[in-house]
């Protein structure tokens, strides 16, 4: 085996921040492009230092006329390196961009669950992480969004979903992919500019490039790395505040808020609130919100909530999403 930088690298990075352990079963999602050749070829080569069991898996969407050749291809390959290959076809062709992902992920969840694999591994790059970066960032996300592409997160019961290659550029993964002579298959779609995401790849990284850091996707990414643990240590301090400020309870007309008919409420205490600073605040709103409505709260939901910690007695919301109001009662916020 050819010990490389690269490989020098990632046997780093999965010791320093803790990926995997030692023996463990990995589950890795090969699509045949040069990130995912990259991943498998990595991997195997540090097999006999962890003591990993590996195995394949590739999803074919049906969306390109070449899917199932590309299937082969990946099956192929997993037969030359001995490794057990996986194959998850979806029954209709899918089309959206976040369609293909939720699939994707519900498909890998269920040969890991089937297979015993601890773990589910994807070849996400810096670059992904930078152009999921730009792409939350037009949309108007906050930082959670901005540093979305995490290292690791729980997928379910179990099952971790790990990145090991966040810290490795496309360019990095092609060069690699070159000096091992690795068989990749060109994805058509990824040259398609209808889709967002391409554009952002193919058209505005390059300008940026060009035109103001050569080095833009390893700065983004390095964004998005400060802002997780930010996130992260946010998200906790806002869980305590929340539990601190909330009370479940069950109501009925006495409250002020139905006439004659019990329902079940969340309160919260505005005085704890109003002690917190904004950040905080909203995000305690975001995690109660989380729990009351049906998809996820978009910024105006928050906002209006946020609003009521300062808001005049008996003030309150006009309707969220599925019937929810809060109200303002003395010192307490009631969200029916």
């Amino acid at each position: 085996m050819v010990w490389t930088p690269l490989h020098a690298k990632i046997h780093r990075t999965i010791r320093s921040r803790h990926l995997f352990e030692r023996n463990q079963r990995l589950l890795v999602a090969v699509s045949g492009g040069q990130d995912s050749l990259c991943l498998i070829k990595l991997l195997l080569d540090l097999q006999s230092k962890w003591g990993w069991d590996l195995g394949i898996a590739h999803c074919d969407h049906r969306w390109r006329s070449d899917s199932q050749a590309n299937a082969h291809h990946v099956e192929n390959l997993a037969k030359t390196w001995g490794v057990s290959f996986y194959l998850e076809t979806a029954k209709e062709p899918i089309n959206s961009e976040a369609a293909a992902r939720d699939w994707r992920y519900q498909a890998l969840s269920a040969i890991a669950q089937a297979n015993n694999y601890q773990y589910i591994v994807t070849g996400h790059t810096a670059s992904d992480r930078a152009e999921t970066l730009l792409y939350n960032l037009i949309r108007g996300s906050g930082a959670d969004g901005l540093q979305a592409l995490t290292w690791q997160r729980p997928l379910t019961t179990g099952i971790m979903l790990v990145r090991p290659l966040l810290e490795i550029t496309r360019t990095q993964t092609q060069q690699f992919c070159q000096d091992f002579q690795l068989p990749i298959w060109e994805d058509s779609t990824n040259q398609d500019l209808q889709y967002a995401r391409n554009r952002i790849r193919q058209e505005f990284i390059p300008y940026l490039q060009k035109n103001f850091n050569p080095q833009v996707e390893s700065a983004l990414a390095q964004t998005a790395e400060l802002l997780q643990a930010e996130v992260e240590y946010l998200e906790k301090a806002a869980q305590q505040l929340r539990e601190e400020a909330m009370v479940w309870g069950m109501g009925d007309g006495a409250l002020g808020m139905e006439h004659g008919e019990d329902f079940v409420y969340l309160r919260l205490n505005r005085r704890v609130l109003q002690k917190a600073p904004l950040a905080l605040q909203r995000r305690v709103m975001r995690q109660v919100l989380h729990e009351v409505l049906a998809d996820a709260p978009g910024f105006e939901h928050i906002e209006k909530l946020t609003a009521l910690i300062i808001a005049p007695n008996r003030s309150q919301t006009d309707p969220f999403p599925g019937g929810a109001i809060a109200q303002v009662q003395g010192d307490w916020i009631y969200l029916k």
